[in-house]
């Protein structure tokens, strides 16, 4: 069966298990695909990386509830009355 690998670099369970920080180290910031026999188990994605998409993720999130609220009747609050 073929499948989509979503890594320039990718590694074995074996290579991951003998050295994690070097394969982490070979995807040179970019995520690295986790191979069980020649098909993606997992992906090992450095801290920074996973940082920004959490980020982004929430900012979509975010963005999705604006979106919600854009049409909402907006009510007029004077900020020493709260």
């Amino acid at each position: 069966m073929t499948q989509l690998i979503h890594a320039r670099m990718t590694a074995s369970i074996t290579e991951l298990k003998k050295s994690p920080m070097d394969t982490v180290l070979a995807g040179k910031g970019e995520p690295v695909a986790i191979l069980n026999r020649n098909t993606p188990a997992f992906y090992c994605v450095p801290a920074d990386l996973y940082e920004t998409m959490m980020e982004q993720l929430e900012d979509l999130e975010l963005n999705k509830i604006a979106d919600a609220r854009a049409n909402q009747k907006r009510i007029r609050v004077n900020i020493d009355d709260l």
